[in-house]
């Protein structure tokens, strides 16, 4: 099933989907950092939202 993309928020707020523009989106400005930042984390920790919080954190 494709995810419905007029939806502002992810539906699974625990992961970050970075192949998903909506939800590259949402995050970016939850978190307060760019695309980039974001993927690093990502690729630091993995997709699990609370990791890539601390991770961005730390």
């Amino acid at each position: 099933m494709v995810d419905d993309t007029s939806l502002r928020s992810p539906q699974d707020r625990s992961r970050i989907a970075m192949g998903e523009e909506y939800e590259v989106a949402y995050w970016t400005k939850t978190f307060g950092v760019s695309r980039e930042k974001l993927q690093q984390a990502v690729d630091a920790v993995g997709n699990n939202a609370d990791a890539v919080r601390a991770h961005l954190k730390a």
